[in-house]
């Protein structure tokens, strides 16, 4: 059993898109962002960078105690190695996956954040909205080049297809039209259709209907108003 410390969010997503197309068993503990629930100190025992996602393996493979892992891409390419799928077991095709996970990782997660973050919950500054929307657009390019003669990312449906398409979603609120971008848009819309992909949307629906981030004045000194004091 693997507890998962969520919230909805692209990068909480991610885990629950790989759960659920794995049926890998797991119980979800939601995480309320916008409430100041990831500084509880049993959540930072597992996060110590309080953030979700995070999760707890009851079943470790060297059959020890339960081990915590925290960030995305890292509980990705361990349920990945736990379970042997979602990642190619050759090391060219593994090598192929964990490079564009960390493409995520570095980048599209990154930019599009700050994407979010300028164009959506700060005052408006004009260089910081062009700046971001720029650099989004240009990794939509990256990823439209890398999908023009490959179904998926790394070939096969993986955890690097999986940790991008989250930060895809939100494409509008990101200023980007999918229809300047043909293979990403193909790639999106198969992801989309997958069975996994609504079952793990449909849990999103039940932790927090409506998925929207209710940021008010109260939870934007929470989200954003974090420094060195914030660590404990």
């Amino acid at each position: 059993m693997i507890d998962l410390h969520y919230w909805t969010t692209p990068n909480g997503h991610k885990i629950t898109l790989f759960l659920e197309e794995t049926g890998l068993p797991y119980k979800l503990f939601p995480v309320a962002i916008g409430k100041g629930e990831q500084f509880k100190p049993e959540f930072l025992k597992i996060a110590p960078n309080n953030r979700i996602p995070a999760i707890v393996d009851h079943a470790p493979a060297d059959g020890a105690e339960p081990i915590s892992i925290f960030e995305s891409g890292a509980i990705l390419l361990y349920l990945a190695d736990k379970t042997q799928q979602l990642i190619p077991q050759d090391l060219r095709g593994r090598t192929e996956t964990i490079q564009w996970l960390f493409w995520q990782m570095g980048g599209l997660g990154p930019m599009a954040g700050q994407n979010h973050h300028f164009t959506q919950y700060s005052e408006a500054i004009p260089y910081a909205i062009e700046r971001y929307v720029k650099e989004t657009a240009r990794l939509y390019a990256v990823l439209n080049k890398r999908l023009a003669d490959r179904e998926f990312i790394a070939g096969e449906y993986s955890i690097a297809d999986i940790a991008c398409y989250p930060w895809i979603v939100p494409h509008e609120k990101q200023r980007q039209n999918l229809d300047d971008f043909p293979n990403l848009k193909r790639w999106f819309e198969a992801i989309q259709a997958r069975p996994a992909t609504k079952r793990a949307y449909a849990r999103a629906q039940e932790v927090n209907p409506g998925s929207a981030p209710a940021v008010n004045e109260a939870s934007k000194k929470i989200l954003f108003g974090q420094d060195a004091n914030t660590v404990r």
